[in-house]
């Protein structure tokens, strides 16, 4: 599915076929969780291969080294030359990217001075597809942010996502809707949320959440737009008086919500803030709109 004999990943300054490298089976990233990642989506626009917004989802990266103290030397820059070679010798026009950082051998809990950097990349659709989701309260919460930090992408965090969508998908349900610690929605297992009600967007704010870069560019477009939307703290019980729902993300992008829990979301998807931002980022990111703040 992700790779076949004549593709190629990135893999500490070299081109080479994923059955090249090995994995350190004492490494700290598969021991402990001590590595991050990114997702990001190259598409196929008018102007040739476009990675959307490169640099913000390289800078995150490097933010996640910098707070694991991990000794890492490239620069946003040359990690969006290094990813469009990679995308060019794959032959990948429409392409999810996965950035990986790893740490080697050390069995102590310091950060180990081995860091390796492989980047990744296949096709690949809608990570949650393009129907409605049905969606359950996990009975899991999003960490504490003072456990860890939460707007990084470490590894290890996922094992939190994975539980929650087990569970979810256990049960029947399409996806995980997940609380912080002070019993306010959160975020989904792997996206970030918003609410439409009574004529308004609201999100949760960051501090207890993925700092969704995917989100961030919502935003934008609901103030290019003049649609209102408003970054606070909600409860489950005021999701469930919303009107619509929808999340977004790199993997997901953008998708609506038909229920969560008992409660079936009333207004029709296709008259929603959601729908119209679903259809405003896909002509973002193939190159049919520009955003005015960028």
């Amino acid at each position: 599915m992700y790779y076949n004999n004549d593709s190629y990943i990135f893999h500490n300054g070299k081109f080479l076929n994923p059955a090249e490298t090995n994995i350190n089976l004492y490494g700290q990233t598969l021991h402990y969780g001590n590595g991050v990642f990114e997702g990001i989506r190259a598409y196929n626009t008018n102007e040739g291969v476009k990675i959307f917004k490169p640099l913000e989802h390289f800078k995150r990266l490097i933010k996640g080294a910098q707070v694991m103290n991990m000794e890492f030397k490239y620069t946003p820059e040359e990690l969006c030359e290094i990813t469009y070679k990679l995308l060019e010798k794959n032959n990948l026009k429409d392409a999810y990217i996965r950035p990986l950082i790893t740490t080697g051998a050390d069995m102590s809990l310091r950060t180990s001075a081995e860091v390796n950097l492989t980047i990744q990349c296949w096709e690949w659709g809608k990570y949650m597809g393009d129907k409605l989701l049905r969606v359950m309260t996990s009975s899991f919460q999003r960490p504490n942010p003072k456990s860890c930090f939460v707007e990084t992408k470490v590894t290890g965090h996922y094992v939190n996502s994975i539980l929650s969508t087990n569970e979810a998908k256990q049960k029947g349900f399409d996806e995980a809707l997940l609380l912080d610690m002070n019993e306010n929605v959160a975020e989904c297992s792997g996206a970030n949320v918003f609410m439409e009600k009574g004529n308004k967007l609201i999100t949760p704010p960051r501090g207890h959440i993925m700092a969704g870069i995917t989100r961030n560019t919502i935003i934008e477009l609901c103030k290019e737009e003049g649609f209102e939307v408003e970054e606070k703290h909600f409860t489950l019980s005021d999701l469930k008086q919303a009107d619509s729902a929808f999340f977004t993300g790199t993997a997901a992008e953008v998708v609506g919500l038909k229920s969560l829990d008992e409660y079936h979301f009333p207004l029709a998807w296709e008259q929603s803030f959601g729908y119209k931002l679903m259809h405003m980022y896909k002509d973002l990111v193939v190159g049919k709109r520009k955003l005015q703040s960028v």
